[in-house]
């Protein structure tokens, strides 16, 4: 699920791929409007499914994250208020969500940002991480047999 909802830079929210047009993407929003409108090659567009946080060890994936965020709130929406907090208060709620998340290397605004996701998600009844954790046949490059 998380492959076809999209983050567009500089446009606010999330967005459900929808289409592929000619020299564009077909997108929609993830708010209340739900207003279609083309992406084009020229706008910065990341899945979710791409985007990974740094830890001391690794690289964890956003699904993770969000299964975790998911335990944590019991499948509701986040109870910190990420317009509000302090740069505190957002890493300390990160550190209970990704323990070992990477304190230099993870920004409040990503903080923000991962929060926000997490409620636009949550609000439009996406809510299954868990699955975009599990590999699927042929992920795995390591299956080579050793000559």
């Amino acid at each position: 699920m998380l492959k076809t909802i999209l983050a567009i830079s500089g446009k606010p929210g999330l967005y459900k791929l929808v289409s592929r047009g000619n020299r564009s993407l077909i997108v929609e929003s993830l708010d209340t409007a739900h207003r279609r409108t083309p992406a084009f090659g020229t706008d910065k567009i990341i899945s979710l499914a791409d985007i990974a946080m740094y830890t001391d060890e690794e690289e964890v994936p956003l699904a993770k994250v969000l299964e975790n965020m998911k335990k944590h709130e019991e499948g509701k929406t986040a109870t910190i208020n990420y317009k509000k907090a302090s740069n505190n208060e957002l890493a300390d709620y990160l550190g209970i969500v990704l323990p070992n998340f990477d304190r230099d290397r993870v920004y409040p605004s990503d903080i923000k940002k991962l929060i926000q996701w997490y409620n636009i998600l949550i609000e439009n009844g996406i809510d299954n991480f868990a699955e975009e954790m599990q590999p699927t046949e042929g992920d795995n490059i390591d299956d080579r047999k050793e000559e």
